[in-house]
């Protein structure tokens, strides 16, 4: 199994786009978005950043529109020299322009090619399922598709009652949902679910922004491998077979967080990781997204319009 994933592993998915599975994050790389609740003084700029993150080997790069730092990031591609081709491109909408409807989503889809300095997107996401508009604006990712604008599209932060409502409307099914996924937020029921669908999950803060490497069962196993923590994290994501999208500024722990092939982790271990999800992680999970499914829009803080039901594990 250890030998069957490598840097060059890809998910297949029905739309002949095939993901790969490990990337690069790039939330709060040299910029902080307006809206998030904790903001950082960046020491580099983004595109500085961005090229380590390609000289150190990454293809995938994980962007959006929230991140307000494309611009940076089309600077470190034209810097790096790597040929388009070879790049796997994300980019996702945010709520606001969700909510304004179509013409404000095929703007910002084109401020994005702009700003990263390509004339395609290789997967185009609704950020999260804005309340009563991520239908209508999933519609306009189909045509964005169909134009041949952006190879494939998706979702992220999508339950499963949102993606039961988006299936009764829709005409292409997303290839991928990314959400978060850790020992820490590991929510069986909705990732059987999305994978029954055919849909490839992507894992975003499966590191936990570094506050649980020093988490007794994750020192203990990596001594046991004598791996890294991040890498016995990133190495129980990809043998999940989600794909991972780390995020360091550190030109070390960017070339740490790739190396995840030497090593495979035994069932056993897989299951004790899988098991560390606690209530109150769910719980806030339900605060997380109850916020962020209005965040941005003339909706926000009005509580009574988010789902009342729906599926937290």
């Amino acid at each position: 199994m250890a030998g069957a994933l490598s840097l060059e592993s890809a998910l297949p998915t029905h739309l002949g786009v095939n993901i790969p599975l490990v990337g690069y994050g790039t939330y709060k790389v040299g910029a902080s978005p307006q809206s998030t609740t904790i903001k950082y003084t960046p020491d580099r700029g983004t595109a500085d950043i961005l090229v380590d993150a390609l000289e150190a080997g990454y293809r995938m790069l994980d962007c959006a529109e929230y991140y307000i730092n494309e611009e940076g990031i089309g600077e470190a591609i034209a810097r790096s020299k790597v040929p388009r081709k070879d790049l796997f491109l994300i980019s996702k909408v945010w709520n606001t322009t969700v909510y304004k409807g179509e013409a404000a989503i095929r703007d910002a889809v084109q401020k994005s090619l702009k700003a990263l300095r390509t004339d395609y997107i290789d997967l185009y996401l609704i950020h999260w399922p804005v309340v009563g508009k991520h239908i209508a604006g999933y519609k306009v990712l189909e045509k964005l598709h169909e134009e041949g604008i952006v190879r494939a599209i998706g979702v992220a932060n999508y339950t499963i009652e949102d993606y039961e409502d988006l299936k009764r409307e829709m005409k292409i099914k997303p290839i991928v949902n990314q959400l978060e996924i850790s020992p820490w937020c590991f929510r069986p029921k909705t990732l059987k679910y999305f994978e029954k669908e055919g849909i490839v999950l992507q894992s975003y803060r499966t590191l936990r922004q570094a506050q649980c490497l020093d988490d007794p069962l994750i020192v203990r196993l990596a001594a046991k491998y004598d791996v890294m923590a991040a890498q016995l994290l990133g190495r129980w994501c990809i043998q999940h077979r989600y794909s991972f999208i780390p995020k360091s500024t550190n030109r070390s722990r960017m070339e740490a967080n790739l190396q995840l092939y030497n090593f495979e982790i035994t069932e056993v271990d897989m299951k004790e990781l899988d098991s560390q999800t606690r209530p109150e992680t769910l719980a806030d999970f339900k605060e997380k997204y109850a916020d962020c499914v209005l965040r941005d829009t003339p909706m926000q803080g009005d509580r009574s319009l988010v789902p009342k039901l729906y599926t937290i594990d």
